[in-house]
């Protein structure tokens, strides 16, 4: 989709459908203010029919209005003034967003930037719009074909000469943003057996293609085992696909800095192993390479903004399935560290390729580690759906990282690894077990990573 900034006044603007903010108590924002003006009072009228009244999330399309060149309105309420948060002000976008999908239009205006947001300046409500409008357009089509398809092409929003600077600047934050995740979710919807390990490998060299200061290598199997990866490898021997260690190294800062190093986790497809998943839900084991999509998605943002940073994304991608060769449990692997590790599960997989790439990070000398991954479900069994949790061993990066997440309005929860947690992963066999048992799957997950990190 193409974002611009539109600097006509409202009265000469040009626009197929444009969306306008009012307040609870039918209280109207100072662009609705003013066309309600340019239109006779038409607005105030409308909203006296008590339609709309303002409450968070609330829409209504106007689909006639007096000769301009404003085809249609929509009208959306952002909650009470003088205490809409940054989580009030997304809600309303989203709505928002299914209000223009559902009118069908090609090109929308949002006159948005004149309403109130605690803590939410011109540029990050600039760059939510992009953000939300780029993920609601969002629609699947590799593999079917899209008969409904979103018509939306063009996103405009109206800003004065004094908010042009940072409006533009939000702008091109969020779509750059918006492109990281679109190639995130478009990459974890591909089915597993399109988006396998090679794929996923390929892809990455295709983004480093697209930018001189990104550049891509990837270790084969007979190069992990050169490395001693034997950790990795176990998940590997159960697939006729070969794993990958995608290596991504982007070099935007001094020579002289650390890099920033991401590890993202690429599962593309995850049966469990021998200790074999229960059939329902399988197929939406494909997303266990969300992870390593996301390392993807985050390189194409850095790409496109030019970060003046170096940053590092290795993504270990495999799949998990039984074979004759498959790892089983009570198998002894001996990690990259030199760490063995006993299989009390094959299906606690996930920290078993990523263990071996925690070790592996060390080369590039990181300013700090960062890995994602959807490594256990016992997560949402902690906290539910709403937050992600957040393991870490530094105070400054995990205070960064929360810090982050009130900004994005993707929250984090920080989790404990405290040392008595490792009582849980002692083995008879090996330096440690890759499961902790039923309690506090998620911590133990994180505690088995810790000795790596």
């Amino acid at each position: 989709m193409d974002y611009f900034i539109e600097s006509a006044p409202l009265d000469k603007l040009q626009s197929d459908c444009l969306l306008v903010g009012l307040y609870e108590n039918q209280q109207l924002g100072p662009a609705a203010t003013a066309l309600d003006q340019q239109f006779g009072g038409l607005l105030s009228k409308l909203i006296g029919r008590g339609d709309i009244k303002g409450k968070n999330a609330e829409t209504l399309l106007i689909n006639h209005l007096p000769e301009g060149g404003i085809q249609r309105l929509v009208l959306v309420g952002f909650g009470e003034r003088g205490k809409i948060g940054r989580k009030q002000f997304r809600k309303a976008l989203i709505a928002a967003v299914g209000a223009i999908k559902a009118s069908k239009v090609k090109a929308a205006t949002a006159a948005l930037l004149d309403i109130d947001v605690e803590a939410g300046d011109v540029q990050w409500k600039a760059r939510q719009i992009v953000e939300l409008f780029g993920d609601g357009v969002y629609q699947y089509s590799a593999t079917k074909k899209v008969d409904d398809k979103i018509p939306l092409q063009q996103l405009a929003i109206v800003a004065s000469e004094a908010q042009h600077a940072q409006a533009e600047a939000g702008l091109q934050q969020g779509a750059a943003i918006a492109a990281g995740v679109e190639l995130a979710k478009s990459l974890g919807d591909l089915p597993g057996n399109v988006c396998t390990p090679t794929y996923l490998a390929e892809q990455a060299l295709a983004l480093a293609g697209q930018h001189d200061k990104l550049t891509c290598q990837i270790l084969e199997e007979h190069d992990m085992e050169a490395l001693g990866m034997g950790s990795f490898l176990a998940v590997s021997r159960g697939s006729r696909q070969p794993a990958k260690l995608i290596c991504l190294d982007y070099q935007g800062g001094d020579s002289s800095h650390k890099p920033i190093v991401l590890v993202g986790k690429g599962l593309t497809f995850d049966a469990g192993g021998i200790s074999l998943k229960p059939g329902q839900g399988m197929d939406e084991m494909k997303y266990d390479m969300c992870g390593g999509a996301s390392v993807l998605g985050i390189l194409r943002a850095v790409t496109q903004l030019n970060l003046p940073l170096n940053i590092v994304g290795l993504i270990p991608s495999s799949e998990n399935l039984p074979d004759g060769a498959a790892n089983k449990p009570g198998d002894i692997l001996t990690s990259m560290s030199g760490k063995t590790i006993e299989v009390l599960n094959t299906d606690a997989e996930g920290r078993l390729i990523l263990c071996d790439t925690l070790t592996y990070a060390k080369k590039y000398n990181p300013d700090v580690v960062i890995d994602m991954a959807t490594l256990t479900g016992a997560c949402i069994v902690a906290l539910g759906r709403v937050p992600s949790g957040l393991f870490g061993n530094d105070d400054k990066l995990c205070n960064d990282l929360l810090g982050a997440s009130e900004t994005a309005c993707d929250m984090l929860w920080r989790m404990p690894i405290w040392e008595e947690y490792q009582e849980q992963l002692k083995s008879n066999f090996a330096d440690l077990a890759n499961i902790g048992g039923p309690d506090g799957g998620s911590i133990t997950a994180a505690v088995f990573l810790s000795k790596f990190a």
